[in-house]
């Protein structure tokens, strides 16, 4: 008689403990964090780029310490109410963390953590579905910034050209992409080959937290936007 399929074993999976074991040691992480440095941050991202925010928190490690990845693993670290907080106050930063944040951690002064931020931005090339911050049109005619290896490739990207002489040659005008409309993958091949970087990877600083007080620095929030969620 054949064995039904729901007889059949399961093993739990590696994955899935050393899964579990990663959150914990995060959790733990962030609750030596709020011990050792004297205010929390939650701040907010747009067009992350890994390698450029890693230099970033390279910069200042000494004196601060980086949390990325789950936000609920990051609320369940400091504590989502009065009852479960680690700290005073830390429930309120818990309501923040939400949509593309993290938490920062630092001994330096509130006005240089706040100049750091605002100073800091970094321009890359857009990706698929950004949203393009300018017009790009190509005009017809030849193409010198490109080589005639390329022809099949720029064809390939809608491109209208041809070959003439050895030379890349559009035979017509062509829309590569339209502000505020997104990029396709196409459009977005050809303007990092134009070398135009649309992208601008920013943080921004939502609230700040410290065993004397609590305060709002996101435009727009309050106090009671916190203590209303």
């Amino acid at each position: 008689m054949p064995k039904s399929k729901r007889d059949r074993k399961v093993t739990l999976s590696k994955t899935k403990k050393k899964g579990r074991e990663h959150k914990e040691s995060i959790v733990n992480s962030i609750r030596e964090a709020v011990e050792k440095y004297s205010s929390a941050y939650v701040f907010s991202f747009e067009n992350m780029r890994n390698l450029k925010f890693k230099e970033f928190r390279d910069q200042l490690k000494s004196t601060s310490r980086f949390f990325l990845g789950s936000n609920k693993v990051m609320q369940i670290a400091i504590g989502r109410s009065v009852a479960d907080e680690i700290q005073p106050g830390l429930h309120k930063v818990s309501k923040l963390i939400h949509g593309d944040t993290g938490l920062f951690f630092t001994n330096m002064p509130k006005e240089e953590v706040m100049r750091l931020f605002e100073e800091y931005e970094e321009y890359d090339f857009a990706r698929t579905g950004s949203k393009a911050t300018e017009k790009v049109e190509l005009k017809e005619g030849p193409l010198e910034q490109f080589t005639h290896e390329m022809e099949p490739f720029l064809r390939k990207q809608g491109l209208p050209v041809r070959l003439n002489k050895g030379v890349v040659e559009l035979v017509s005008d062509f829309v590569v992409c339209e502000e505020g409309k997104p990029l396709s993958p196409e459009s977005a091949r050809i303007v990092r080959l134009l070398g135009i970087k649309m992208a601008t990877f920013r943080l921004h600083l939502i609230c700040r937290w410290s065993l004397e007080d609590f305060e709002i620095l996101k435009e727009g929030l309050d106090l009671s936007d916190v203590e209303s969620s």
